[in-house]
């Protein structure tokens, strides 16, 4: 869209300020919602297409679609309106970078982070299952991810209600994006909420490995990659992935859609799991200590001659200081007082003894 087309401001209460991103059918701009004093992003339709009124009717569908959704990890839309020839919805501003900035900044994830972010976009998108969306457009260009860690899905461009899709269904056009759509959609199928499922493995495949899974020019070789090639197991390029987290991976990668996890958020089970497990692995010692009780030994002191400071061992002996070497003479004493009284004892036996012979003698 040409910038001289875009007025300064729209239903006379949004006021543009620049650009933040452009897709295929819009461009997102940060404004200042005057009637509420905060800053807004709003989306308009490109004036190319604007006078159609297919693309005018799918715009709608998406502010809509997504003006339904009320969840933590789902940018939120507050108005939808025409100006002239723009139309326009208004969206939540989220500061922070969409996730495929971050990946082209950053490459490879730790593995923690990799799964706290792609289990807030699972929870995003499994409640849009739940209300009846397929997104049918999921990438991390459509993930905004905030200074803290917080991670919202947005763009419903392409959304799907599950009541409109018929399993039968074939197209000509594929709707998606290339890199990142799955099989059944690059095979013009119907999509489900496997297909967004199979996207959001192809994504936590490219933070954990710094690579897309298939990776080719031409957007038809793409498809039949999609369709038909299998991945390379993503610890043959990073070994720090866990085993358990590559099963789950390459099980949403499955080409068949019955094979895969059926929505997000038992996507998003599954990943807490792993978590969890990975987490208990952590806090476990490689190689744990058994402790083995002491065998019982009898202890016999050894014999020490107090004029020679020398005891029978050949162990040095150290003379106790303070409190325990007094204790060590107050038992000696005791035990010299108990000798003098029976040395006392035994020699007052002698005189009595004397006394009764000599008695009995003069008898």
């Amino acid at each position: 869209m040409e910038s001289s087309k875009v007025p300064n401001s729209l239903g006379n209460r949004y006021e543009l300020q620049q650009p933040l991103g452009t897709g295929g059918m819009a461009v997102v701009y940060l404004a200042r919602d005057r009637m509420l004093e905060r800053l807004v992003a709003v989306k308009i339709l490109k004036q190319d297409f604007s006078k159609d009124d297919a693309f005018r009717e799918r715009f709608r569908l998406e502010a809509r679609s997504a003006a339904n959704l009320s969840h933590p990890n789902i940018v939120t839309v507050h108005d939808f309106g025409m100006d002239g020839d723009n139309f326009y919805f208004v969206m939540e501003h989220m500061p922070g970078k969409d996730l495929k900035t971050i990946i082209r900044e950053r490459g490879r994830f730790p593995v923690k982070e990799a799964m706290s972010l792609i289990i807030q976009a699972a929870e995003g998108l499994g409640y849009a299952h739940r209300a009846g969306l397929v997104h049918c457009d999921v990438k991390p260009q459509n993930f905004l991810v905030t200074h803290d860690q917080q991670l919202k899905v947005t763009d419903f461009g392409i959304a799907r209600a599950l009541s409109t899709i018929h399993p039968e269904e074939k197209s000509d056009v594929v709707w998606g994006t290339p890199q990142y759509f799955s099989p059944e959609q690059a095979a013009g199928l119907a999509p489900s909420p496997a297909s967004d499922v199979y996207s959001l493995g192809v994504i936590l495949y490219e933070m954990l490995t710094g690579r897309l899974p298939f990776i080719a020019d031409d957007p038809e070789e793409l498809a039949r990659l999609h369709r038909e090639a299998e991945p390379v197991p993503p610890r043959q390029i990073n070994p720090k992935i866990p085993e358990r987290l590559e099963k789950v991976i390459l099980k949403v990668l499955s080409k068949e859609p019955s094979a895969r996890y059926r929505t997000a958020d038992q996507f998003a089970r599954i990943l807490k799991t792993v978590n969890l497990e990975i987490a208990d692995q952590a806090t476990i010692p490689p190689h744990p200590v058994v402790q083995q009780a002491a065998p019982a030994v009898s202890y016999i002191p050894p014999r020490i001659d107090l004029n020679h400071a020398a005891a029978t061992s050949s162990a040095p002996i150290e003379i106790p200081q303070g409190e325990p070497l007094e204790e060590v003479r107050q038992i000696d004493w005791i035990t010299i007082l108990l000798g003098l009284g029976a040395a006392l004892a035994v020699g007052g036996l002698i005189p009595f003894g004397l006394y009764v012979w000599l008695t009995l003698s003069a008898q």
